[in-house]
């Protein structure tokens, strides 16, 4: 398998209809960032891609004035990425855009299951465009609006300039309520730097792992139904900074960690075992291992029942090297993942 580092980062980005992925698109095809992008969109017609930055377009596939090129899914995105990777001048990322109603999961697993594709490219990062005005009505009515969500590494929350500060402050505790673990970026018109959003080298995951939410170390991180015991009355537990805390009745996250190393003839097994039996509840998975005489970390992340993973690099000098793992998903069995990971700990 090649290197991780040498395989092209690829860019899952969802989000509901009118969210403002079209925008973000647009700017990408269109933006003078000196970088190669493909961009793999199911539908030109909703790009309207601006015809004086075309320059040339065989069949399916439109080049841009900027270097980006830009294809349709049609049918297979197997077929698609094998197309891509045997063009010349190979791409600084590819970005795959999921159309709005979808579950992203189908999308991302594509990126584990295939082995060409696996050989050349690697997931990056889910990256989730979310209407600040009509989220919350959304994460009410559409399950593929929650999903989007809990899926995200990165979340552009657009539109921001349509809101109060108060509803803005609402729609980031749901989000928060459903992963407290993405990058979150506020934005209106989808204005962010391309590099937040494209190669975010998400599967050097200590980007994930470092941002443990700042809000659950605050409280006591699981039970926020203790108003009663404080004596006083502040029924939303702003630990200082104003955030509601949300929980979403049918998403949760889980963190676990460990200082002393794993044991990877048990972890192992035990992972695979786990995203086997419950993999339709996992939405992601994902961690940083230290096992017991290696000295290279291993990184590995999953969707449902996928798994991939790799010797990522060394462990530093004076690195505290120890082990964490992220699941996020719908009625985790969390006592018995936690269990389990204690029994995986080398003792």
């Amino acid at each position: 398998m090649a290197e991780a580092s040498q395989k092209i980062p690829v860019t899952v980005l969802t989000g509901y209809l009118g969210a403002g992925k079209t925008t973000l698109l647009n700017r990408i095809l269109s933006e003078n960032h000196g970088k190669k992008y493909a961009v793999i969109v199911n539908e030109f017609g909703e790009i309207g891609i601006d015809n004086d930055l075309i320059i040339g377009a065989d069949e399916e596939v439109f080049e841009m004035n900027n270097g980006c090129v830009c294809c349709t899914v049609r049918g297979d995105l197997v077929r698609i990425m094998d197309g891509l990777m045997k063009r010349k001048g190979k791409f600084d990322a590819i970005i795959v855009e999921t159309t709005g109603l979808a579950d992203p999961a189908p999308v991302a697993q594509t990126f584990f299951v295939d082995e060409d594709v696996q050989k050349n490219a690697r997931l990056d990062a889910v990256v989730t465009v979310a209407d600040a005005k009509w989220l919350s009505d959304r994460l009410k009515d559409a399950p593929e609006a929650k999903n989007q969500i809990a899926f995200a590494d990165v979340i552009v929350l657009n539109k921001t300039d349509l809101v109060s500060k108060a509803e803005l402050a609402e729609v980031e505790a749901r989000i928060r309520g459903i992963n407290p673990y993405a990058k979150l970026h506020r934005t209106e018109r989808c204005q962010v730097g391309i590099a937040d959003v494209l190669e975010r080298g998400a599967f050097d995951l200590d980007r994930i792992l470092e941002i443990e939410p700042d809000f659950l170390e605050a409280g006591d991180g699981h039970d926020h139904d203790h108003d009663h015991h404080h004596g006083h009355d502040h029924h939303h537990h702003d630990h200082g900074h104003g955030l509601k805390h949300y929980h979403d009745e049918d998403m949760q996250s889980l963190s676990l960690r460990s200082e002393k190393p794993l044991d990877p003839t048990k972890f192992m097994p035990w992972l695979q075992n786990l995203v086997a039996t419950e993999g339709q509840k996992i939405l992601r998975s994902k961690g940083i291992l230290a096992f017991t005489g290696d000295d290279d970390r291993y990184v590995f992340q999953g969707v449902h029942m996928m798994l991939e993973g790799d010797h990522q690099r060394k462990w530093k000098d004076g690195e505290k090297r120890e082990s964490r793992v992220v699941f996020i998903g719908r009625e985790l069995p969390e006592q018995a993942i936690r269990d389990g990971f204690e029994q995986c700990i080398t003792t």
